[in-house]
């Protein structure tokens, strides 16, 4: 049985540490494909009040047996305190795609 695919969804506090994060988990094969938004507008409940921000996502698109070792590779670089990390399931994808990041990533 092949692995599962997950996505793991990451708010970061600008475009440039998503992109940071995103490439040391591609250098270590972590994940297959990063994709960032930008630059959204949040709002959010920190420390009793409510914040307004500017921040950037990151999709992470991997396997579920890497999902944990990616989750570890983010916090050690993220800035915030308390980052968001999200774990998607993916239930179903075409094969061509999850033959592409299974070859993409690391086996462990």
């Amino acid at each position: 049985m092949k692995d599962k695919i997950v996505f793991l969804y990451v708010t970061c506090s600008s475009e440039e540490e998503a992109q940071k994060i995103g490439e040391a988990l591609l250098k270590e094969r972590l994940c297959a494909c990063v994709n960032i938004y930008p630059q959204i507008a949040s709002m959010y409940w920190w420390e009793g009040k409510i914040e307004k921000s500017r921040e950037s996502i990151m999709i992470v698109k991997t396997k579920e047996s890497l999902s944990e070792l990616a989750e570890k590779k983010i916090l050690e670089l993220h800035s915030y305190t308390c980052p968001c990390i999200a774990k998607i399931q993916i239930k179903k994808t075409n094969e061509c795609f999850l033959n592409w990041l299974l070859k993409e990533t690391k086996d462990i």
